[in-house]
């Protein structure tokens, strides 16, 4: 099966052979990474949360870590 590079859009095996899969290179896996760790790839949120409710929510994770969410 063939698939586009994520990045570069170069035609790729999907195979075991291919250890970069689903990218064609280490550099496209790397440049994909980067574009996540700078935040030009985001998940949306349900509902928005204000710095607050994040903060309180750390602060109770803090105090009771075996808590389940």
């Amino acid at each position: 099966m063939q698939v586009d590079c994520p990045t570069c859009k170069t035609p790729v095996e999907w195979s075991e052979s291919n250890p970069h899969r689903p990218f064609c290179s280490d550099r496209c896996r790397l440049i994909d990474l980067g574009a996540w760790a700078s935040e030009d790839y985001r998940i949306p949120s349900a509902q928005p949360v204000s710095e607050d409710e994040l903060l309180e929510s750390l602060h109770q994770q803090d105090q009771d870590p075996d808590q389940t969410h």
